[in-house]
């Protein structure tokens, strides 16, 4: 906060005066305690002198007496109505003292009387943003900045009012001009990397943190920040490093802790992150979103303790609008949809409900092909494009043209060369911010976005915000409401979200005829001739299987596994190694029910193919609840394992319902956990059943509705130009049945 520049001393007449001009002299020179005292002893014999009760005022801020500051510009303002500097410095005082608004009151009779000043309307700019007021503030400091081009601390607050309206690049050009006129302090640094972060330029932001460091090591700040921008580019153990530095200099900063959670499950150190979400908690009960990061990562432990009860108070901290989870972890705890879109709508509302309004888009020529673009981090060997591949290869490139946004890890394995070849253009967009992937987007003129993030692990729903497309759609990256106005459909079935449940989502639902879930029907199985012993698996034992994340294992339905174990003599249940403290748990808590811990096994990562290959050893694939097998799933039944599962609310809990429909296995479907326990009895006691099962599966998977990927192409394809067709026709979304439109276009023929 500056205070207004002095005028020249005017020397008083007065005999006493050479006690006025030591008293100024000192000041010059620094020596401000004594100064203050001349200053004193001055206005003890001349009390209304108004330069000298200035003069005070100022000493008094700069010895950080600010309350006397205050005070003391107060006298002289009374004494001196008209003095626009002393009023500026009035300000300054209260800014400093946290009262921001009568800060800008004082700007404002300082700006009446002389609106030339360049100080005060800087100081009225700090005080608006003090109050949360950047755009205001943003006009105070172009006044100022306009009668002082050069003003390197007024282009510096300008930077951080533009970050604080996310009119990033601008933002970074008032810190560079900042940067230009002189300031080369800690704080521009840390500004500076901190909008190089928000506009994605993270190995830039890393070494702005590295200079502001550099200037000030004790900067807490910049070090967590910097683990930031390591985080995002995947230098994680750098970045814990630097979340280190900073609880070095501030051992109780409850984000850091948080941040370097966050940092330590991408190491997979999950007891290490479970230790600092803790202590952050403990410092910050309100940290936003993180209890339900720590209830997830406790799930991936498997650790149970107290799980219950956690829960329902996380249910109703998300009901009462407290920003208590990100979105995924509450559709792996709860299944109820409306807590999940109320747990959506808070995020976002939090994250991204400041973007602007965007502009509208110019109207496209009639008779183009639909201009679909894809967005996701996921082109690689990942479950989205192991499920895709198969979809963007089988597209018709007559009515349609394909583009990929990918924002993810750049790994060039055999299925990003794959997926890539299938686009008519592939662009990695990493580097880009939201609006630079919008504006390209808009200059590529794709007509249907397609999300396939959601809120998923990279996701960028800041994109779609700046609107990529006139239709934008959810699909197969987020089994639920995105809670958002500007997806306008989420591809669905009527499994997977009933008619009854369209309530609960702010999308249109697009229903296709089958399952939601496209697959890939080129998906390899490597051959196998390995024993049961060479997993592990007793020969003989009935073999049930899950191979799904540990994060979707509850306590519940853990109970439910136990008793089908104790009721099927000599059975096993075969389960995927996530995390080996995960596996530990999950062995002695089969020991507090009963089970011996040895009836575990667990199944190491394998390729792919290998993988699938393996499921031939298994008899029946065991569900959970709330969230099920999704790729998993479909990897069971591809590999000819009959699965079973218990339908639930939500999107996540039925989707290997639908699944199940597709393959024509509704028979594998149950509504409640009794049933679901009864079943998985009965199917082990019934070797024949489950053996017709598996000769459906494997003999019949070609041609299967699941497994059919070019008529579920064409089922997308009818959707995508029904939602073209109404945007065309300036109609808004509207739930969609694709079986209506694909029998029409069946009997019309391909247009």
């Amino acid at each position: 906060m500056p205070l207004a520049a002095m005028p020249p001393p005017v020397s008083p007449k007065s005999p006493r005066a050479t006690t006025f001009e030591a008293a100024l002299e000192l000041h010059r020179q620094g020596r401000l305690e004594q100064a203050r005292e001349r200053y004193l002893q001055w206005l003890s014999q001349s009390p209304g002198h108004v330069e000298a009760l200035h003069r005070l005022g100022m000493v008094s801020f700069q010895l950080g007496q600010v309350a006397d500051a205050v005070a003391t510009f107060q006298a002289t303002v009374r004494a001196a109505p008209a003095r626009h500097d002393v009023w500026c410095n009035l300000a300054a005082a209260q800014l400093e003292l946290g009262l921001p608004a009568e800060a800008q009151a004082s700007c404002d009779r300082a700006i009446e009387i002389d609106p030339q000043q360049a100080e005060a309307w800087l100081n009225r700019g700090l005080a608006q943003l003090r109050q949360a007021q950047p755009a205001a503030a943003v006009d105070s400091l172009d006044r100022a900045l306009a009668l002082k081009p050069a003003y390197a601390k007024a282009w510096l607050n300008r930077g951080r009012a533009l970050h604080g309206l996310r009119r990033l690049d601008e933002a970074l050009q008032s810190l560079d001009m900042a940067l230009a006129h002189g300031i080369d302090d800690a704080d521009l640094h840390f500004r500076r990397g901190n909008v190089l972060s928000a506009l994605r330029r993270h190995a830039a932001a890393v070494k702005s943190f590295d200079r502001a460091t550099a200037l000030a090591p004790d900067h807490a700040r910049a070090w967590c920040d910097r683990g930031n921008a390591l985080q995002e580019l995947g230098d994680i153990a750098a970045a814990v490093d630097s979340y280190q530095r900073t609880l070095a200099l501030r051992p109780d900063d409850a984000l850091t802790h948080n941040n370097q959670g966050n940092a330590l499950v991408l190491l997979g150190r999950l007891e290490d992150a479970v230790a600092s979400y803790r202590r952050a908690l403990a410092l910050d009960p309100d940290i936003e979103f993180l209890p339900g990061t720590l209830l997830h990562t406790l799930q991936k432990l498997c650790d149970w303790a107290g799980h219950d009860d956690d829960v329902r108070a996380l249910c109703a901290a998300i009901l009462s609008g407290r920003q208590a989870s990100l979105p995924f972890p509450v559709l792996t705890l709860v299944d109820s949809t409306a807590v999940q879109t109320k747990a959506a709508k808070t995020w976002f509302d939090a994250k991204h409900g400041h973007a602007p309004a965007p502009a509208p888009f110019a109207p496209r020529r009639a008779g183009e092909r639909i201009r679909l673009g894809y967005y996701s981090a996921d082109f690689h060997g990942h479950a989205t494009s192991i499920l895709m591949a198969g979809l963007f290869e089988a597209h018709d490139r007559r009515r349609f043209e394909l583009v990929a946004f990918s924002f993810g890890p750049d790994i060039r394995d055999p299925l990003r060369e794959r997926v890539a070849a299938a686009f008519d253009r592939f662009i990695d967009v990493r580097a880009l911010s939201d609006a630079e992937v919008a504006a390209r987007s808009r200059e590529l003129g794709i007509d249907i976005a397609v999300d396939l993030k959601g809120y998923t692990r990279h996701a960028r729903p800041g994109l779609f915000a700046a609107r990529c497309a006139p239709v934008q759609v959810s699909y197969l990256g987020y089994p639920g409401s995105m809670a958002v106005d500007f997806i306008d459909y989420l591809v669905a079935d009527r499994t997977v979200i009933t008619p009854a449940a369209r309530a609960h989502y702010s999308e249109k639902i697009v229903e296709l005829p089958g399952c939601y879930q496209v697959n890939d029907r080129q998906r390899p199985v490597d051959t196998d001739d390995s024993s049961r012993a060479d997993h592990g698996l007793p020969e003989g034992a009935f073999v049930f299987c899950c191979f799904n994340g540990s994060h979707k294992l509850t306590p519940g339905w853990f109970d439910v596994w136990m008793r089908i174990l104790r009721a099927v003599p000599g059975s096993v249940l075969w389960l995927l190694q996530d995390h080996e403290v995960a596996s530990g748990h999950l062995r002695r808590e089969a020991e507090r029910r009963g089970v011996a811990a040895q009836r575990l096994v667990f199944a190491p990562s394998l390729p792919l193919a290998a993988h699938l290959a393996r499921h031939r050893h298994a008899d029946l694939f065991l569900d959970t609840l709330p969230y099920n097998a999704h790729t998993t799933a479909s990897d069971a039944l591809w590999a000819g394992v009959p699965l079973l599962t218990c339908a639930g609310e939500s999107f996540a809990s039925r989707v290997a319902a639908s699944l199940l429909q597709a393959v024509h296995l509704p028979q594998l479907i149950t509504t409640d956990a009794a049933a679901y326990e009864a079943r998985a009895i009965e199917l082990a006691t019934r070797p024949g059943e489950l053996s017709d099962m598996r000769t459906h599966l494997l003999a019949q998977r070609m041609t299967l509705p699941l497994f059919d990927t070019p008529a579920f192409t064409r089922q997308l394809e009818a959707a995508y130009q029904a939602m073209w067709a109404r945007q065309q026709a300036g109609l808004p979304p509207e739930h969609i049945d694709a079986a209506v439109i694909t029998e029409a276009t069946a009997r019309s023929g391909p247009t």
